[in-house]
């Protein structure tokens, strides 16, 4: 089964239960990824999906963080329900170790040697990691790896 289908599946299955806050969250869901199929006139894969749920992810994470700012606790509930949901698309995450071992293989399969190099690793990362990884953590053990910090 396919990621598309498994969230269609999920969508009907909220819908039997009627459990409102998941619907929600997965019409959401299924509307970002029409409206990328749409804007890019293709049919996406799995890979791509992971794609949109990452971004989705990261807009909840800042919307948490705004929230929280703002003690509006309501709404970071939300936001944090939508968050747990989405994760739960997501393959699995990789540990500290496995994301040092491959921000290491990326600096070598890049050549890379110092700052100015960091957009060519994370180009690299970006593609071997997507949704495994918060890509912000990548970033910064990138960047530790490439001034010596």
């Amino acid at each position: 089964m396919t990621l598309k289908e498994r969230i269609n599946e999920d969508v009907k299955t909220a819908m039997r239960a009627r459990a409102a806050q998941t619907l929600g969250a997965l019409r959401l869901l299924t509307a970002a990824i029409k409206q990328r199929e749409v804007d890019e006139r293709i049919a996406l894969d799995d890979a791509a999906i992971i794609s949109v749920i990452d971004r989705m992810l990261k807009q909840r994470r800042d919307s948490i963080e705004q929230f929280a700012q703002a003690g509006r606790n309501d709404l970071v509930d939300a936001e944090t329900f939508e968050l747990r949901l989405l994760s739960a698309y997501l393959p699995a995450s990789l540990s500290t170790e496995e994301l040092a071992a491959a921000v290491a293989k990326a600096i070598a399969e890049t050549a890379a040697t110092g700052p100015g190099d960091m957009g060519k690793v994370m180009a690299c990362l970006r593609t071997e990691l997507a949704g495994r990884v918060d890509m912000s953590e990548a970033s910064r053990l990138v960047k530790a790896q490439l001034t010596g910090v």
